[in-house]
C-alpha cells in the first residue's frame, strides 16, 4: 500500500493561479507528480485512472494558458479530468474521490466554480462550448470557450451535431480533440480510422513541420490559414484531410499532448486566433503508469491496486457478475441460433459482449458511442430477419428513448434490450444510475420490461426473449456481482412474459419485489418470523410490463396491506404500477413503497446507497414491521 507523500510543488498547488508561475522544469515536475498522486489515491480508492494519466500535460496546459474559471475549460465526459480537479483548489478533496459525501468522479456545477459544466455521458462538450462561446458574445465578456473532446467521444452523433453548428456560427470556441486511440474498449469506425490514417500519414506531419515554423516566426494569419487549408487539404486528401475543414474548422495539428512544452506553445499561439478552431492532440492513455500503458482497457478503471506492482485486487471468487453471466449466455444462444447477434455502444468488455466478439466475431457489432444509432441499427437488423441483442447501460439508454419507440416498439420488431448497470450504480453517482428504466420504458405500448432475481433468472429471461416474435423486450439487471444461484449447469426454461411467482406464503401484508431485491425481501421476512413469529407473503413480480395481473388480484383480495420494493424510482415503476392497479379497484389497498426517492442520489459504493434508500434487509425489515403495526392499530 503506497503511504501518504509529500510533494515538492503539488502540495502548493491551490487553484489554477499558482500553476501560472511556474518554468517549464516546474511544470514538468507538477505533471509527474500529478500522476503519481493519481495512482496512489486511485489505487484504494478506484476510479477512471487510464485517460486521466494521459491527459495531465494537456489539462495543465489549458490552465496555464487559460484563465478559468473566467474562461469556460469543458470536458467530455470527465474521465480525462482528474487533473483538473487536483488543480482547482480540490488536492486533499480528491483523496474522497467518487466516495459518499465527497467529490464527484465527474464534472460537477455545484461542486466547483471550474466545473463549467457538469457532465456523466459522452459527446456534450462541443454543444456546450458552443454555448458559453455564444453567451460571452451576447454579453460581450471576451472570454474564451474551450471543449476537450476525447477520440471515442467524437464517434457520438451530438458531438458532430456541434461541430456543424459551430463551425456555421463561425463561434470563438476551441475544440482540443484528445486523441489516445482508445476509448475504454479499441475505438472503432471511420471517425477513428480517419484521426489514425492523418496523424500518421508523412506527407502531412512534412507539410505541419513547415506550417508550425511558419508560425513561430510569426507570419501573419491570413498566410497561416492559407496554409493550413490549401497544403493539408491537397497533401493530406487521401486520409480524409477535409473532414474538419468542411464542418467549418480551422485544423490544427497533431501535436504531443503528453509534451508539456509542445502543448503550452501551441494553446499560446491559438489563444487569440478568432474563429472555430479544432486543435488535434495525440496522448497515451496510461501514461506514466506501466500497468496501465500496457493494458489499456483493463486500466480504464482498474479497482483497487498495488501501486507498486500493478497487481489489481478481486472478490467475491466463485459468484458471477452479472455482465458475465450474460456475455456467456449471449454466446450460448448464438451458438444454437444462427440469427442472434450482439450489438453494443462501446461497452463491450463491460457488458461482457467481448466473449461473443472474441468467439464469433462475425456476428458481434461495437458500433462505437451511439446508443441512438446502436437502437436503430438493432431494429433494422431485427427486421432483416437477424434476432439481435443489444445491450446498453441503462442510464446510458434513456439517450435513445426516441429510437425504442419509434423504431422498435413501433414496428414490433424483436429487438433484445439488455439494460446493464439497472438501479444504484454506486461510485459514478447520479449520472449513471439505472434508476429511471422501468417508469421510462412502461410508458411505451407492447414493451416487456423483465427484472431477474437472480443470475439464473436472467439467463432464463434471455432465453425467453430469443423466443419472443416481438419487442422490444428490455431485460434490465444491476452492476456487480449477483445472487450466487446456479446457472451454468441449468437447462434453459422459458418464463411466459407477464407472469410472476410466489415465493412464501404469508398474512395480512404482501411484499411484491422486483429483481436481486427479491432475496433482501425474503432475508427480511425471515428475521420478522424469527423475532415476531409473523411472517409476509412474498412475490416476485418478475416482469414490471405486461403485469400479472392475475398476481395482483391475488394479492388485493387476500391481504390488506402492500409493500413493493425496486432499485428503481418509485414513481412510475412498480410502485406506480401496483398503486395504479389497487386503485382502479372497488376497495383501494394502502401501498408502501421502497425504492429511490424523487431527487438525485449521489455517489458512494452501491451498499451505502442502498442503505440510504433502505434497500436492505434491515430497511426493508423496518417497513414491513411498521406496516404490521399500522395494520394492529387500524383493527
Amino acid at each position: 500500500m503506497m503511504e501518504k507523500t509529500s510533494y515538492t510543488i503539488l502540495d502548493n498547488i491551490n487553484s489554477p493561479k499558482d500553476i501560472k508561475s511556474l518554468g517549464m522544469d516546474e511544470l514538468r515536475t507538477l505533471c509527474e507528480e500529478i500522476r503519481h498522486y493519481m495512482i496512489e489515491c486511485c489505487s484504494v480508492n478506484p476510479g477512471h485512472l487510464g485517460p486521466s494519466l494521459g491527459a495531465v500535460e494537456l489539462v495543465v496546459g489549458l490552465h496555464y494558458v487559460y484563465d478559468a474559471p473566467e474562461d469556460k475549460i469543458v470536458f467530455d465526459v470527465g474521465h480525462q479530468a482528474y487533473a483538473h480537479k487536483i488543480i482547482t483548489g480540490r488536492r486533499e478533496a480528491f483523496r474522497k474521490n467518487r466516495m459518499k459525501d465527497g467529490i464527484s468522479g465527474f464534472l460537477k456545477r455545484s461542486e466547483s466554480e471550474y466545473d463549467a459544466f457538469g457532465v456523466g455521458h459522452s459527446s456534450t462538450s462541443v454543444s456546450a462550448a458552443l454555448g458559453f462561446a455564444e453567451a460571452a458574445k451576447q454579453l460581450g465578456l471576451g472570454h474564451k470557450s474551450v471543449a476537450v473532446i476525447g477520440d471515442g467521444s467524437l464517434t457520438g452523433g451530438l458531438a458532430f451535431e456541434g461541430l456543424n453548428n459551430a463551425g456555421a456560427s463561425k463561434a470563438d470556441i476551441l475544440v482540443v480533440l484528445n486523441d489516445n486511440k482508445i476509448s475504454i474498449d479499441r475505438n472503432v469506425g471511420a471517425v477513428h480510422n480517419y484521426l489514425l490514417k492523418i496523424t500518421t500519414d508523412s506527407r502531412y506531419n512534412r507539410a505541419k513541420k513547415v506550417v508550425w515554423n511558419w508560425l513561430g516566426e510569426g507570419r501573419v494569419r491570413k498566410s497561416l490559414q492559407r496554409v493550413v487549408a490549401t497544403t493539408k487539404a491537397h497533401l493530406v486528401r487521401g486520409s480524409g484531410g477535409h473532414l474538419f475543414q468542411a464542418l467549418g474548422f480551422r485544423y490544427f495539428g497533431p501535436v504531443d499532448g503528453n509534451d508539456i512544452g509542445q502543448v503550452i506553445d501551441t494553446l499560446k499561439k491559438l489563444k487569440d486566433i478568432s474563429g472555430p478552431i479544432l486543435l488535434h492532440t495525440l496522448t497515451k492513455k496510461g501514461k506514466g503508469y506501466a500497468p496501465a500503458e500496457e493494458n489499456q482497457t483493463i486500466w480504464h478503471a482498474p479497482g483497487t491496486f498495488d501501486p507498486e506492482t500493478g497487481e489489481r485486487f478481486e472478490s467475491r471468487a466463485g459468484v458471477s457478475r452479472y455482465q458475465d453471466v450474460f456475455g456467456e449466455v449471449l454466446l450460448d444462444l448464438a451458438k444454437a441460433d444462427d440469427r442472434i447477434v450482439g450489438v453494443t455502444p462501446a461497452m463491450a468488455s463491460g457488458c461482457g459482449m467481448n466473449k461473443l466478439a472474441k468467439e464469433m466475431p462475425g456476428r458481434f457489432y461495437d458500433v462505437g458511442i451511439e446508443e441512438e444509432h446502436a437502437v436503430t441499427f438493432s431494429a433494422a437488423l431485427a427486421a432483416g430477419g437477424m434476432k439481435p441483442f443489444c445491450n446498453i447501460y441503462s442510464s446510458f439508454s434513456m439517450r435513445a428513448f426516441d429510437q425504442i419507440f419509434h423504431d422498435v416498439a413501433l414496428q414490433n420488431l424483436p429487438v433484445v434490450l439488455c439494460l446493464d448497470r439497472g438501479g444504484l450504480v454506486g461510485e459514478d453517482g447520479a449520472t449513471h444510475h439505472g434508476c429511471y428504466d422501468m417508469s421510462i420504458y412502461r410508458s411505451i405500448p407492447g414493451t416487456v420490461i423483465a427484472a431477474p432475481k437472480d443470475e439464473l433468472e436472467l439467463k432464463n429471461m434471455m432465453y425467453s426473449a430469443m423466443l419472443a416474435d416481438g419487442g422490444p423486450y428490455i431485460i434490465r439487471y444491476p452492476r456487480g456481482y449477483g445472487e450466487g444461484a446456479d446457472w451454468r449447469d441449468s437447462a434453459y426454461e422459458a418464463i411466459p412474459s407477464g407472469k410472476g411467482e410466489k415465493l412464501a406464503e404469508g398474512t395480512e401484508i404482501a411484499v411484491i419485489a422486483a429483481g436481486p431485491f427479491v432475496y433482501r425481501a425474503l432475508e427480511a421476512a425471515a428475521e420478522l418470523k424469527a423475532q415476531t413469529g409473523w411472517f409476509p407473503a412474498i412475490y416476485n413480480i418478475r416482469y414490471i410490463k405486461p403485469v400479472d395481473q392475475e398476481l395482483l388480484k391475488e394479492v388485493y383480495e387476500k391481504y390488506d396491506r402492500v409493500v413493493t420494493i425496486e432499485d428503481g424510482t418509485v414513481l412510475g415503476g412498480l410502485y406506480g404500477l401496483v398503486a395504479e392497479f389497487m386503485s382502479s379497484q372497488d376497495l383501494p389497498k394502502p401501498v408502501k413503497a421502497v425504492g429511490i426517492p424523487d431527487r438525485y442520489v449521489q455517489q458512494g459504493t452501491q451498499t451505502e446507497l442502498r442503505q440510504e434508500c433502505g434497500l436492505t434487509k434491515e430497511g426493508i425489515f423496518d417497513v414491513i414491521l411498521q406496516e404490521k403495526q399500522k395494520n394492529e392499530k387500524k383493527d
